[in-house]
Formats: structure tokens, sequence, C-alpha cells
């Protein structure tokens, strides 16, 4: 990253249940220690980091860093495109990982230890990841399309993400999500959608648990939902765990989210460049953790779109 000139920040103040603001001026100290001048700027209402890295990226910043949770990542990520293509070719996102969750630095390898994680800022090396688009409905039903780096998922999985976010802990982000899983499983009911991969003439219909969409293998605080997905070999890992009792649920929740999940009789294991998906239930979504909207959906892999930062010696940057 000796090219890198300029290094912009957009920080989540509320991200790790409020304890990004507090620890922040710490923080800050260490990224200018390690890299110089940095321009810091915050994100104060739900969408923000999307302008944020817009603009920084407009300014001629190289290297963004999101600092926040997995929704921060997120939006600046989503910063990053425009009609599906980078807004500044070149640029490289960097994450500083201080939220609850951290889904998607478990698969990048970026260590949750700030001091740790800046040092990656300034050492590691550029992976070029693929990125998903969704096309969805919002509450309201408005049409919206978003990007996504980590994982889409609908079903329980946007039951949870509904709950989890109303009952964020000073615990962690997998305590989190157990509590909103366990009060979203005695409460689901079965979803019977319909499912076409890769424009096939036949759709697939099944009555589900939770169906995932996985660029990233993670979600929930560390579930992993797809564990063979690869972040850069243009393709969507697909994992559709079909409807089943509440007592079978909890008997095999430890199977479930595990990277054993495959092996299960109700898990389907799927792969897709497009997914479309509808249902005549009301079927709320996740996109990286954050509860967006509901069917119909419609995601799409666009290969090798966004320039991430990894540790100089991680295991992805082989695959390439």
């Amino acid at each position: 990253m000796s090219a890198v000139q300029r290094t912009g920040v957009i920080v989540n103040p509320r991200s790790g249940s409020g304890r990004t603001g507090r620890k922040w001026p710490a923080i800050e100290r260490l990224l200018v220690e390690r890299l110089g001048p940095v321009e810091v700027r915050r994100t104060e209402l739900p969408g923000d980091g999307v302008a944020l890295a817009r603009a920084l990226l407009g300014e001629g910043f190289d290297r963004i860093v999101a600092a926040g949770g997995d929704g921060t990542i997120s939006e600046a990520a989503n910063g990053f495109l425009e009609n599906d293509e980078p807004v500044r070719p070149g640029a490289v996102l960097g994450i500083l990982p201080l939220g609850t969750g951290g889904d998607f630095n478990r698969t990048l390898g970026i260590p949750r230890d700030p001091r740790r994680a800046v040092e990656v800022l300034a050492t590691g090396r550029t992976l070029r990841i693929d990125v998903g688009k969704a096309a969805y409905r919002d509450p309201r039903g408005s049409a919206r399309t978003r990007y996504f780096v980590n994982l889409a998922s609908f079903g329980m999985g946007g039951d949870v993400a509904a709950r989890s976010n109303n009952f964020l802990s000073p615990l962690g982000g997998t305590v989190s999500f157990l509590y909103a899983s366990a009060v979203a499983l005695l409460r689901y009911q079965a979803k019977r959608v319909r499912l076409r991969l890769d424009g096939a003439a036949e759709t697939r219909s099944v009555a589900i648990h939770n169906v995932a969409v996985g660029n990233g293998r993670f979600h929930g605080g560390g579930m992993q939902a797809c564990p063979t997905a690869v972040l850069h070999d243009g393709v969507l890992e697909v994992t559709v765990i079909e409807y089943m009792r509440v007592w079978e649920a909890i008997r095999d929740f430890p199977v479930l989210y595990s990277n054993d999940v495959y092996r299960h009789p109700k898990v389907k294991h799927l792969r897709a460049r497009r997914l479309a998906a509808e249902s005549d239930d009301t079927v709320r979504i996740e996109i990286d953790g954050e509860p967006l909207g509901q069917l119909p959906l419609e995601v799409e892999v666009l290969p090798q779109r966004l320039n991430v930062l990894v540790p100089p010696d991680s295991p992805l940057l082989s695959a390439q």
C-alpha cells in the first residue's frame, strides 16, 4: 500500500453499543501514529456511510477505512460503486472492526484488536473481491437496490435481524443474535418461497426456515451460514434450510450454524450467479446484517468489483 497517499476514515460512534464513540480518541491516535494524517468523518444516521465514502472518493482519497460494525462496512462499500462499477478504480476499502457482530472481518481475517487491525491497514495487501447486488422491496413496498459484501438472507434470518437490531447488547453480537434467534424461533411460521437460480425455466417451491445467499461465510455474530463461500470466485453460495418444527430447530441448532451445516438432511447447498425469490407470504430479508425489507428479491454477483485490505499473510491472496 505504499502508493496510497490519502486516508479517509468513516466512523460510526454508536457501533459496539457506543464503545466506539467512547474509545475513539485513543483509536484515532493509533491511526495517525501508523498511517499519518487521516480525514475523519462520522455517521449520524443510517445510510450516511454511503454518502461519506462517495464524497471522500470524489475528493481524491485512495484508502477509505470503515470504522464500525458490519453495517458501517456495508455502507462504505456501497459508496465505492455506482452503476455497478467502481467510482474510483484503484481505491481500497480498509476495515477497522469495532461493532458487535464482526462477520465480514471474520471472513477476511481482520483481527478485532484495534492495534492489530490498524497494522493491517498499514501493511496489508489488496484483495479484489466480488460484490452482491440485491433488488428488493423496502417495508413500504418501494423498489430498492443495495450492494452487499457479505451475505443476504431471508426467512428467519430477516426476522432475527429485525429483532437483534432492537436488542443489541454490550455482551456482544453472538449473544444478541442468539437472544433474537430464540425469540424469532418461537414465533416463526413456515414461509413458502419460489426460487429461480441463474434464469432457470422452472422455479423451486420450498417451505423455508431460512435461505442465505453468501459472498462471505458468516452472519449473526459468527454463525457459518455459507461455510464454503469464497469472496472472489464469481459465484454466490446459497444455503436453503427447509422449514422445521421448533423442537427440530432447537435440537439441531449446533449443526445448522456450523461448518457442517450441509450434512443436515433439511439443508440444500446450491451455487448461483443470479437468484430470484418471491412469495405470497411476507418474508423479511436482511442484507449485511441490516433488516432492509422483504421479498421479492433478486440477487446477482458482480465479480471482483471491490478492493479490500487483508493481512499480508492472508491465505485468500494465494487463491487470487
